[in-house]
């Protein structure tokens, strides 16, 4: 094993948080991680890494290390994908952390073409709507859905996400259609999230902003239990187009105030700062950029 292998070791036992998570995340044994940071360590004839059976913390030679060895393996990186520019197809493997029903939906078709365009490139994929810390846990690229500010990543947007308030054409024919914020607060509504999750912000037509904490029948971490209960009459549901767009199109859901704006979030590709992207993250984030564009075949409807 040459130094190059066991500084990506070493990277890899200081971003995971310790051997144990580093061995499960490159596929090796424990005791072969152990061994090859020894092995860095031995060869440096200092200590990077303070061991303990808990926990693993950087010396002060360790941190500088750490530093140097980022740029250098973007620079190997760097050089290799270079050299490989004009391959047609992708190699290596891909560690993918996707939200779950954006994911399922609207991702799952995209990965299937990508990686038929692809045969030898390894996609591993972490379906949850858990926001995962990319370089503890190994990830190249997570795809979010947010009003993005997290500084300590990078990011590109892969198209906007909209929303829309609707509810069942029985719900609205049994409790009457809301036309302003004060009728909106006498219905029964359903709410993504918990009760501490934040308001509902909706922007009148003039202009005003409204942020709205109901009071809701039911709360749920999933959109689409939520789009269910809307379509069986339960209550008003504030849902991303990309969720509603079917119920939409088939009149199962009918969109209500629609005089008011409800403000876009994004999706995006997320990646670690400071770090050079792959060319197989790049390819695909640009993949993903061209098959979506600004207004996302869910919306064109």
């Amino acid at each position: 094993m040459g130094q190059l292998e066991d500084i990506q070791v070493f990277i890899r036992v200081v971003e995971s948080g310790g051997i144990g998570k580093a061995a499960d995340q490159l596929n090796l044994a424990k005791s072969a991680v152990s061994r090859r940071l020894a092995d860095l360590e031995a060869r440096l004839e200092t200590k990077l890494i303070h061991r303990t059976t808990r926990k693993s913390s950087l010396t002060d030679a360790g941190q500088l290390y750490y530093q140097r060895a980022l740029n250098v393996m973007d620079a190997v990186t760097e050089m290799n994908q270079v050299t490989r520019e004009q391959k047609n197809n992708l190699e290596g493997s891909l560690r993918l952390a996707l939200p779950l029903s954006f994911g399922l939906e609207h991702l799952s078709p995209l990965l299937d073409e990508f990686a038929s365009q692809h045969p030898k490139l390894t996609m591993q994929i972490d379906f949850s709507d858990r926001e995962v810390d990319l370089v503890e846990e190994g990830f190249d690229v997570a795809f979010r859905i947010t009003d993005l500010k997290d500084s300590t990543s990078q990011a590109r947007k892969i198209t906007p996400i909209r929303f829309v308030l609707c509810a069942s054409p029985d719900y609205l024919q049994q409790h009457g259609t809301p036309e302003t914020v004060q009728d909106l607060k006498q219905h029964q509504v359903l709410r993504y999230g918990s009760k501490t999750a934040m308001s509902w912000l909706l922007v009148g037509p003039d202009g005003q902003e409204h942020h709205l904490n109901l009071d809701a029948k039911m709360f749920s971490n999933n959109g689409h239990f939520l789009l269910n209960m809307a379509k069986s009459g339960h209550g008003i549901v504030l849902q991303p187009t990309f969720i509603a767009w079917k119920a939409l199109a088939k009149g199962e859901l009918v969109p209500i105030m629609t005089d008011y704006e409800i403000p876009p979030v994004a999706a995006y590709a997320v990646y670690p700062q400071n770090r050079f992207l792959s060319q197989k993250a790049r390819v695909l984030i640009d993949f993903l950029v061209e098959r979506f564009g600004n207004n996302a075949y869910w919306d064109q409807l």
